[in-house]
């Protein structure tokens, strides 16, 4: 396998095997030599369906997007050719993600609740992605819920300041949870800094009061069912066990 996998990176030097079926496929084999294929396919089954909801919110507000892009144990992500020109549009399409992404993780539920006991390893896939989507919504960017709670105000950035220092206590060696907190340092100090009158950046950030009132009902709503349902399989998991 390991031979496979190195073949697969010699093939992707510089011709069209750098895409999405490329880097999916390496992934897929990095995650089934040690998780065992039918979790692997699951998992990236999942990540490519939250990475899709961005696309498809992208293409809506009418962004050029490139198609997304894997890396064991990074996760996934899609190239913004085109740069949202407000806060709205950036929250719209940091919503599509974790939106699309929790229906695709309740259909692995509902499927593995109507199979028998063989099914772990599909409720295990529903598990990542209920977690991962929660984990995506911590309000800070660059995560999916820095992205959407730009639009109710910048500031509340600094709340996810506690809780990404919170899994760095509990987790100080893991590569993703630093790289994503040197991401974050540029935005907290802008969060910081951040004046709703600041002319510099006013226009990018007004929204009226209903739309923030939407956003942050789907957000804190999206939120709450994510938390309750990452409780609730990881108690069926255990109770398997």
């Amino acid at each position: 396998m390991l031979k496979i996998l190195f073949l697969l990176f010699s093939g992707l030097k510089f011709g069209k095997l750098l895409t999405t079926g490329g880097t999916m496929l390496i992934s897929l084999v990095v995650y089934a030599f040690i998780y065992g294929w039918k979790y692997a396919a699951g998992f990236i089954a999942l990540l490519f369906v939250h990475e899709m909801g961005h696309f498809i919110a992208a293409r809506q507000r009418g962004l050029q997007v490139g198609a997304p892009t894997f890396i064991p144990f990074m996760g996934a992500w899609i190239e913004m050719k085109d740069l949202p020109h407000d806060a709205e549009t950036e929250a719209y399409v940091g919503l599509g993600g974790p939106l699309v992404g929790t229906l695709g993780a309740l259909a692995c539920y509902f499927l593995a609740r109507d199979m028998d006991h063989s099914s772990k390893w599909l409720l295990a896939v529903a598990y990542a992605g209920f977690f991962l989507n929660l984990f995506n919504l911590i309000p800070l960017s660059p995560l999916d819920g820095g992205r959407i709670t730009a639009v109710l105000s910048p500031r509340l950035w600094l709340l996810g300041v506690p809780v990404m220092g919170f899994l760095l206590w509990q987790n100080p060696l893991n590569p993703v949870l630093i790289m994503i907190a040197i991401m974050a340092i540029p935005q907290v100090i802008k969060a910081w800094q951040f004046r709703a009158d600041d002319p510099s950046h006013a226009g990018y950030y007004v929204a009226s009061a209903e739309t923030r009132l939407t956003y942050a009902t789907a957000y804190i709503g999206l939120l709450a069912f994510l938390a309750v349902m990452t409780h609730d399989v990881h108690e069926m998991l255990a109770t398997i066990r």
